[in-house]
């Protein structure tokens, strides 16, 4: 199988590269590829002619996307737009990276697949938006959402040793109670998605290791994990962390469809454990 990677060099991407040694693989990003040129991205995939786009290029600073909802439109909307008509000029299968922030987290239980999207900030309406595009534009394509993506080298408050890293530079975090979803580690959504993209099963799935807890669970366990389970961490709410995005308070993912074929992420708790036992800096 040959496939296409968009935002390669980015967590999801470079963990992907390592899951699909089997297959004939190839992919861009910036500044060589940029999804927001329409005949850029054509001329990659193209150039390719791949089986398979996996489109992981995304912008995913939420109060970045807050700030600049054009751009964010631009990137994660337009951008999807791009990557899906060059999928259709090349018959290829698109595979979306989409979100959870969808949700508008005013549920009560973990969203399905055929759950309603609910977009509450920008960044969430511009990846809404980006499988309206997947939706309309093709008939072979897997919409995949994920949560809380963590991988070696990143920078997000889902990362365990970014965690780490604050919690001794501080001395003690606040962290928010009331906002839950499901961690992820981006090894296993890539080898959850080269095993998906073998199913020929398309449709909406969300793929997200097992079990949910909020921030600050999240925090806690990764500090007793990394040994500084001493480090004080003081949970606040989403009302009183200033920020200029608003996620939504609960929105983790049931993994409903995926696991109808088989394909389960495991325990959240198990993978942080992993994470930092190999990658321990």
């Amino acid at each position: 199988m040959r496939v296409f990677i968009t935002g390669d060099k980015g967590q999801l991407g470079r963990a992907l590269h390592e899951q699909l040694k089997a297959h004939t693989v190839s992919g861009g990003d910036l500044p060589e590829v940029d999804i927001t040129d329409r005949e850029n991205i054509r001329a990659a995939i193209t150039a390719f002619s791949p089986d398979v786009v996996i489109h992981g290029a995304a912008w995913t600073n939420v109060d970045g996307c807050a700030r600049d909802p054009d751009r964010a439109y631009l990137v994660n909307a337009l951008g999807t737009q791009y990557v899906a008509l060059a999928c259709a000029s090349v018959g290829a299968e698109m595979v979306y990276i989409s979100t959870n922030e969808v949700f508008d987290g005013a549920a009560t239980e973990p969203y399905r697949e055929w759950d309603d999207p609910h977009p509450i900030n920008p960044y969430a309406r511009s990846k809404a938006a980006g499988e309206w595009y997947v939706r309309h534009l093709l008939t072979r394509f897997y919409i995949v959402r994920t949560a809380w993506l963590y991988a070696p080298g990143g920078r997000n408050f889902s990362n365990p040793h970014r965690i780490v890293q604050l919690a001794e530079e501080r001395g003690r975090l606040r962290v928010v109670g009331d906002e839950v979803g499901n961690p992820t580690y981006a090894l296993d959504l890539a080898r959850a998605l080269a095993d998906l993209i073998q199913t020929g099963a398309y449709g909406v799935y969300h793929l997200v290791n097992a079990g949910h807890c909020s921030r600050y669970e999240y925090v806690r366990r990764v500090l007793e994990l990394a040994g500084r389970g001493h480090i004080p961490v003081e949970p606040i709410s989403l009302d009183d962390f200033e920020r200029a995005s608003t996620p939504p308070r609960f929105a983790p993912l049931a993994n409903t469809a995926a696991a109808a074929l088989g394909i389960v992420l495991r325990p959240w708790e198990e993978a942080v454990a992993e994470f930092l036992h190999l990658f321990d800096e």
